[in-house]
């Protein structure tokens, strides 16, 4: 039972959901949890468990045109990542979901309603056009957690993004059908009003991205006032597409998304980051309020048709919408299963049908007041189910990067190719990357996977999974690339994992850089030449794993002159930094180290340096040798 309050000021009920949201979703990454559940949950706790926040009492006439606005903004942000040159090989099956899929997905929608759940016809295509929508709000932190690859992961976003906004759109005919029915409203005037609804909500979507894009391409906006240039255009396309059609504002922003996503701005990479944290505030701001704005009392017009709903949206009119639409594609069963088991629901889906619920019920059909509990109890079980099961499923399937922590190294060499088959002795799995071929010899001839090809370049966005490595040393022979790549690859991997070789005259005043440039150094301050030197003096990298019996104070005694690099546990690798507590490894971790020469070591370093100059028709490496010459951007 929920305690009684005095209520909160709004400012102090805005702190509360920026806390609540934010502390929730660290938590969750803390201790990989699910933080669309856990937000949820924090917002029931909140809200209708002990009154603490009320979104109604406290926030009042407020919370609707928040929780719209910031619904225009995710979606905003969500069009940015549709960006057709990163789309490829699941081009054919977002189409699939979206024009088989989203009109499939609203008759069987709609059959269910009216067939299991009870609800008239009228009520339940106007829900079935909603249904549509998979929650762009709950995919994007269910595909950070879970790491699924590309392909399936672009599908399941790109679907989410784009249906969100059709589903809206959905609701608003089939709610014109219904009032044609209900008022003196002729149809042939129904449909100029969508049509013409529809067509400007596009047609501004373009015209205000469009601006934008004419806008940034001539200098016309100065840096600074990019990003809030953005925020404002974002919400007034959104307010006055609304304004015309209600919610045909959602296609408004998409569109102006999409726009912007493929017009190859040079400012697009600092844009969509900020958006992006953006995103994340409100995604977490949106569920505390759903959540603690519930009110149990609304679960007392269901009853077991609305479970039995429930388990067939999941169970039976997901999974066949999305098989029956991917026929003729050339996913594999996997991908396919996948995507037709995931589909959960978010704020857009509880927000739109609170809306249309009151139009309905304002048009004597009663049924129309089921639609917010409905929604609210889809919601909470597709985010908690998917939540929990989205990540064993596709690693079951075969469909994530692993829980195997991963590194790029950018820049091939020696040391770069001694040290990679160090780290995959400890199971980690590394990519070299170097946009020069003869660099990539001695990573070939060992048999490592390599990028041939700058891993700054769109090919490398499109050859390269990402997702499968969570950090990356920067090594090559360029001090001034080492920096640009640690610096841009920065807020995609986490500064935490950006790893750089010490640069040239580093120590000099002249040549120090920002802390916000380049990546950590690794312990000891070297140069790349520094350690192609220590090779050559027949230094020698070790893979060493601690055990119950043999810890870490016994290694340092066995090797008190080794030089530890990097430290793998299960799931995580990390360099030593300067400063390094490598005294906290624990038994099952490995270290990485570079071991002095002794008298067992006849490894000829003269050797290993002719072979890396053989040409590549004379490496023993098949792989190689059937490689074609002209290929770049290839990962092998």
């Amino acid at each position: 039972m929920a305690l009684e309050t005095m209520g909160l000021s709004p400012m102090e009920a805005f702190a509360i959901v920026g806390v609540a949201g934010v502390g929730a979703q660290w938590i969750a990454w803390r201790f990989r949890m699910p933080a669309i559940v856990l937000m949820l949950a924090v917002g029931l706790l909140l809200g209708p468990v002990l009154g603490v926040f009320l979104p109604e009492r406290d926030i009042g006439p407020l919370l609707e045109p928040l929780i719209s606005l910031a619904v225009a903004i995710i979606l905003f942000e969500g069009g940015l990542t549709l960006n057709f040159r990163e789309l490829h090989d699941a081009k054919s099956a977002v189409l699939h979901l979206v024009y088989i899929g989203a009109p499939l997905g609203w008759a069987l929608s709609a059959l269910a309603l009216n067939l299991i759940a009870g609800l008239s016809w009228e009520a339940a295509i106007v829900f079935g056009g909603i249904m549509i929508v998979t929650g762009p709000t709950v995919i994007a932190p269910l595909l950070r957690q879970a790491r699924l690859r590309a392909r399936p992961a672009q599908a399941l976003q790109w679907e989410a993004i784009v249906n969100d906004a059709l589903g809206a759109l959905a609701a608003v005919l089939a709610l014109l059908v219904v009032l044609v029915g209900h008022q003196n409203l002729g149809g042939g005037e129904a449909l100029w009003h969508l049509v013409s609804g529809v067509s400007f909500a596009v047609l501004l979507g373009l015209a205000a991205g469009g601006g934008i894009v004419a806008a940034f391409r001539r200098n016309l906006v100065p840096e600074y006032m990019k990003v809030p240039l953005l925020f404002v255009t974002v919400l007034a396309a959104f307010t006055g597409a609304n304004a015309i059609l209600h919610e045909s504002g959602l296609l408004t922003v998409t569109v102006m998304g999409l726009l912007i996503a493929n017009a190859n701005l040079p400012s697009y990479s600092e844009i969509h980051r900020f958006k992006e944290s953006a995103t994340i505030l409100l995604v977490s701001g949106v569920f505390i309020l759903l959540g603690a704005g519930f009110s149990f009392e609304t679960l007392r017009l269901l009853d077991w048709r609305a479970v039995a709903f429930v388990l067939s949206v999941i169970l039976v009119i997901r999974p066949l919408t999305v098989f029956l639409s991917l026929m003729g594609t050339a996913l594999p069963w996997q991908e396919k299963a996948l995507i037709a088991f995931t589909g959960p629901r978010g704020v857009v889906l509880v927000a739109v049908s609170g809306i249309f619920a009151e139009q309905l019920v304002a048009q004597g059909i009663a049924d129309g007041a089921l639609l917010v509990p409905l929604s609210f109890v889809l919601v909470v079980a597709t985010v908690v189910l998917h939540g929990f099961t989205l990540a064993p499923l596709a690693r079951r399937l075969g469909l994530t990067s692993g829980d195997k922590p991963g590194l790029i190294i950018v820049g091939g060499s020696q040391f770069s190719t001694e040290l990679a088959q160090a780290l995959e002795k400890a199971e980690v799995k590394v990519l070299i990357a170097d946009p020069n071929r003869r660099r990539l010899l001695s990573a070939r001839k060992a048999g490592l996977h390599y990028y041939y090809g700058d891993i700054l370049s769109e090919a490398a966005e499109t050859s390269v999974e990402f997702i499968a490595y969570n950090a990356l040393l920067s090594a090559s022979d360029n001090d001034a690339y080492n920096t640009l790549v640690a610096t841009d690859l920065g807020p995609e991997l986490g500064r935490n994992a950006i790893w750089q070789v010490t640069r040239e005259k580093e120590d000099v005043a002249r040549y120090t850089l920002p802390s916000q440039l380049g990546g950590k150094s690794i312990a000891g301050g070297r140069t790349l030449s520094q350690y192609l030197a220590l090779l050559d003096e027949g230094w020698s990298f070790r893979t060493t794993r601690l055990t119950d019996e043999y810890r870490i104070e016994a290694w340092r005694e066995a090797s008190p002159d080794a030089i530890p690099l990097a430290l793998v546990t299960r799931d995580k690798l990390s360099f030593i930094s300067e400063g390094g507590r490598l005294n906290e490894a624990k038994p099952g971790a490995r270290i990485i180290s570079l071991m002095p020469p002794d008298v067992s070591a006849s490894a000829s370093r003269a050797d290993r340096a002719t072979a890396s100059l053989l040409p590549a028709s004379r490496l023993p490496d098949a792989r190689v040798a059937a490689e074609p010459e002209a290929a770049s951007g290839a990962t092998i």
